[in-house]
């Protein structure tokens, strides 16, 4: 196979012979393989290679992009005159910047051989001793164990030549009684990170806890969010923290920032290099990836920049931008949400009465500048009464202003890499706040 230089020095000179001096070339590998399990059986197991050569051409205030998944000399030709016929269909944009130039990347370490290498019967094992724990307790399991790997190489004709390589491991777990069910998940780097045991014995000790759920009346309650929980949900704000929605005037953050927002007991940053983060040191256009200050103690200040961005407000970039052409700009992606000394366990017995939350889902906006999001709870919901858990509940659907609630947390844990359904992993606590608004019953 061709590697990403040779495809680079290909699709360039390709360009040159159409008249085309300005270049970039994106080249994608990833390998994923997945063991899927349902009623305490493994059912399925899928393994998935790709490679993807994404071209993009720049003539003057003009950019497409052309893509194809054959890494052979003539598609990779073809795909240079299909990416430089579209862009001189473009019509000018005033927006466009030059090509970016390349600058100095400090690599991030995100390899584990031993997960590269994992397979079926290892995972299989794995999930053998997760179901075993399952049946021991009457219940039944269901979820997926997945590994892969992923490589990305993004070179320009503007000295930009950047690589990126990474392995990741997932396990989720849902497990079912009765009337009650039980939830974990985690995600890491290499396989090591994944106690496929200990998740499963999480998983069952909630739907064991939650059996016979009571309903309680909707209200107002202090809740305890677990990180999953805090991930989801407060991770719905993060689009919000970009200098293209703010120019856009579809932020939360208009007129916003600088001020105390939230409590102060709240610090946001994203941090690439954190050791619990994932992905490349780089961004969509090569340029290198900068801690941001997000939010310094309730106080939003920074946000991300690509570079057009950056040009029109005056600003840097921030290696935040997505590949061009987008309409989005930029977001960050790396983000740590920073803990508290408190335990979970701890913060249940410091509560006389509340609400202990697993994981949300089905999270909706209500309201974009208040940023009041609806959502159901699931998997674990249970009420804390005089410092311990009473009993599961039955699910509550939800309606809560995530700027109220960040101005209501009296405690944090500390933080770890999360892993949900609704939002990319992070680096979140769990959360203890009070007055969180739940506003009905569920049928489930």
């Amino acid at each position: 196979m061709l590697s990403a230089d040779e495809v680079f020095d290909i699709a360039l000179t390709e360009a040159r012979k159409l008249g085309v001096d300005d270049l970039e070339v994106m080249v994608v590998g990833q390998s994923e393989a997945l063991t899927r399990f349902a009623n305490n059986a493994i059912h399925q197991n899928v393994a998935e290679r790709s490679v993807d050569v994404s071209v993009r051409p720049q003539i003057g205030l003009r950019t497409a992009r052309a893509t194809t998944d054959r890494m052979e000399l003539e598609a990779i030709r073809a795909t240079v005159r299909e990416a430089v016929m579209l862009t001189r269909a473009q019509e000018d944009n005033p927006h466009m910047v030059e090509m970016a130039s390349g600058e100095p990347v400090t690599p991030v370490e995100r390899w584990d051989e031993a997960t590269a290498r994992c397979t079926p019967g290892e995972r299989a094992q794995a999930v053998a001793r997760a179901i075993e724990i399952a049946q021991a307790a009457g219940q039944t399991a269901a979820g997926i164990y997945s590994t892969g790997e992923w490589e990305e190489a993004l070179f320009n004709s503007r000295g930009v030549r950047c690589q990126h390589r990474q392995t990741t491991a997932t396990f989720s777990i849902t497990t079912m009684g009765g009337d009650s069910s039980g939830w974990a998940k985690r995600s890491a780097i290499g396989v090591g990170g994944i106690d496929a045991r200990a998740l499963a014995g999480s998983a069952v000790t909630k739907a064991t806890l939650s059996r016979s759920p009571r309903e309680l009346a909707p209200g107002a309650y202090t809740v305890i969010l677990e990180p999953a929980a805090v991930l989801d949900l407060v991770g719905q704000m993060f689009g919000d923290f970009s200098g293209t929605a703010v120019e856009d005037q579809r932020s939360f953050l208009c007129e916003r920032l600088g001020t105390q927002l939230f409590g102060s007991n709240i610090t946001i940053t994203d941090d690439v290099y954190h050791p619990l983060q994932c992905g490349p040191a780089f961004d969509g256009e090569g340029v290198p990836r900068r801690r941001l200050t997000l939010v310094d103690k309730g106080v939003p200040g920074e946000l991300a920049y690509s570079r057009a961005t950056a040009r029109r407000s005056g600003k840097q970039p921030t290696g935040h931008g997505f590949p061009l052409p987008n309409e989005a700009g930029e977001c960050p992606v790396n983000l740590v949400i920073g803990g508290g000394e408190a335990t979970l366990e701890e913060m249940i017995r410091g509560t006389k009465r509340g609400v202990l939350v697993t994981r949300l889902w089905y999270i909706r906006e209500v309201d974009p500048y208040e940023k009041i999001m609806t959502g159901m709870t699931r998997d674990g919901t249970f009420l804390v009464e005089g410092g311990e858990v009473a009993c599961g509940i039955r699910n509550f659907r939800f309606n809560q202003g995530l700027i109220e609630l960040l101005n209501n947390v009296e405690q944090l844990s500390a933080a770890m890499r999360a892993s949900g359904e609704e939002c990319f992993d992070m680096v979140v606590p769990g959360m203890k706040a009070h007055s969180f608004r739940f506003s009905e019953v569920t049928r489930f």
